[in-house]
């Protein structure tokens, strides 16, 4: 998990084109403000990337009718020459390096004057060795990239190179990017199609003209003030929101009117047409015909009659373990749900088993948000599936009530269960407690870490995550008891830097009480609608919270999507 941050300063950016109202602002510097210190901003990035921290500068001179030039520099640098620049655009970037054989320090630069921030993982769709660090291929990879800006398709039809958006377009997995191409100074930024990971967006407006791009927002002067307080409990400072999923571009050139330089925000298509149809939720038959719903309960009639006979109705997969001759739709999902846990767990141990000088084979930073839920028991049990048995498994599981509260129940419930599945692995329950009158300092910054999002549910779901990721708890010791014949409880703190989360579950697979109830008003349509509902605002609903939430501990948020 990394932080990203962009602060651009001495541009007019036109924002006409989005679908939002905005007001263009002139850059002046009585209007260039902002709400926080730099010094408040680079301690939010670097609480998500604890391993290291940057920042470089581009500076933007105005040459008159010749147009603009461009230094990038470090970042107590200045123009060459001693020239004042026009315009500066600040990157910031700090690092939690999981993959890789070197260290790494964002902002990455290339000999052409590009400079990069990222905040992703590249699981397929572009090939990479797996010691190869995603940041450092992608910026090779988009450095190769046509400079013309408005090619459409994977590929440019004048040059023939691959388009920036086509390059984005095809990482499967999470990302946030900034990133600079000096040759036609033009900024892109963006994010994935579903916001796995967090970019907020300041538009300038006509009381600030400074544009920002962050993944968090720091605690201002202003938001401590108000203590986030309104007449609906929790305060609401507009001053950020989260950066609609897409790709967009910012073509800097020099007003031909007057003596700024100008830019105008544009969107892009994801080029990958599959892509576009998930985004639109779009299926080819929305009800099932009579037909499918008989074949499905004939397959689930064989599927259960090969339990019983393996030998004759069953047969062996590449891994050894049994399937039914008829792949059933659960079986195929189980699959994929595995194979997307064996991409996330198995990707991410060359960097941070190298600093922490522990044999690569015998370091495993991984740990589960634990409710004891259907969900996350099948993370248990399928990240079971996909690692070494000698391996421990932390399952970090919150309480406000001790443990009276149903999700600890449940817990311990899923704890014995897996136990039961998986004898010979170490399974830690990790018992997380709180209290909620207690967590005066933690409320307040977990604030700050869901701004934009503002209700009560997100503050509470947010202490939540950010307490669990942080893995300071108590487990049990097995060889100890107390007077009571109770397991005593022994402190503890989870050191796993990669957490496998089920945000996103229940909207993927109609697990709300709404969605049964959207089907009995309106039958397979009604269903259709209110998941498609879900799926194209759980970028602002859910996930780019969960993400800052979870990432402020320096841990690595793992979503199977």
């Amino acid at each position: 998990m990394c932080g990203i941050a962009l602060i651009v300063s001495g541009i007019r950016i036109d924002t006409s084109s989005l679908p939002f109202d905005s007001t263009t602002a002139t850059p002046t510097r009585k209007s260039e403000k902002l709400l926080f210190s730099l010094d408040d901003l680079k301690e939010a990035l670097r609480r998500r990337g604890p391993d290291s921290f940057g920042a470089k500068k581009v500076l933007l001179q105005l040459l008159g009718q010749n147009g603009v030039s461009s230094f990038t520099v470090e970042e107590d640098g200045d123009a060459a020459d001693g020239a004042i620049e026009t315009a500066k655009l600040h990157f910031f970037g700090a690092t939690l390096q999981l993959r890789g054989i070197n260290p790494l320090v964002q902002p990455l630069t290339d000999a052409s004057g590009n400079v990069l921030v990222y905040n992703g993982e590249i699981f397929g769709g572009l090939h990479l060795a797996s010691d190869c660090n995603d940041a450092e291929f992608l910026l090779q990879t988009v450095g190769e990239c046509c400079s013309c800006g408005s090619c459409a398709t994977d590929r440019c039809v004048e040059c023939g190179k691959s388009s920036i958006a086509g390059v984005l377009s095809a990482i499967k997995g999470p990302w946030a990017i900034i990133y600079w191409q000096d040759s036609s100074r033009t900024l892109w930024f963006g994010r994935d199609a579903f916001g796995r990971r967090s970019l907020l967006v300041h538009w300038p407006t006509v009381d600030d003209s400074t544009f920002l791009l962050s993944s968090v927002s720091p605690v201002s002067p202003v938001q401590q003030a108000s203590e986030y307080e309104d007449h609906n409990g929790i305060g609401c400072l507009s001053y950020w929101e989260e950066l609609p999923c897409g790709i967009y571009s910012v073509h800097v050139d020099a007003s031909k009117t007057s003596g700024y330089l100008v830019g105008e925000v544009k969107i892009h298509e994801y080029t990958n047409s599959m892509l576009n149809e998930l985004i639109k939720w779009e299926r080819i038959s929305v009800e099932p015909s009579s037909e499918d719903l008989h074949t499905f309960c004939h397959k689930l009639s064989l599927g259960q009659h090969a339990k019983h006979q393996p030998s004759s109705e069953a047969v062996p997969n590449k891994t050894g373990s049994i399937q039914p001759a008829i792949p059933m739709p659960a079986h195929i999902l189980l699959n994929a749900l595995k194979e997307s846990v064996l991409r996330r767990t198995s990707m991410y141990t060359v960097y941070q088993a190298v600093i922490s000088g522990i044999r690569q084979e015998k370091f495993f930073p991984v740990a589960i948000l634990f409710s004891g839920g259907l969900d996350s028991m099948i993370l248990a049990a399928l990240l079971d599936k996909c690692m070494d048995p000698s391996y421990e498994i932390d399952l970090l599981n919150v309480s406000f009530d001790g443990q009276l509260a149903p999700d600890r129940k449940s817990a311990k419930a899923g704890l014995n269960e897996l136990r039961r599945v998986a004898p010979s692995r170490k399974w830690r329950l990790v018992e997380i407690d709180a209290d909620l009158s207690d967590l005066v300092f933690e409320t307040s910054h977990v604030m700050s870490l869901i701004n934009p999002a503002n209700t009560y549910m997100d503050l509470n779901i947010g202490i939540a995550l950010w307490l669990a990721a942080g893995g300071d708890g108590w487990v049990s010791d097995a060889n100890t008891y107390d007077n009571d014949g109770n397991h005593v409880r022994i402190k503890y703190k989870s050191n796993a830097k990669i957490l496998l989360v089920g945000s996103g579950a229940d909207e993927q697979c109609a697990g709300y009480g709404r969605h049964r109830t959207s089907y009995r008003r309106g039958s397979w349509l009604g269903l259709h609608e209110e998941m498609r509902l879900d799926m194209q605002r759980i970028w602002r609903r859910n996930l780019g919270r969960d993400d800052r939430c979870i990432a402020d501990n320096g841990k690595e948020i793992s979503i199977l999507g």
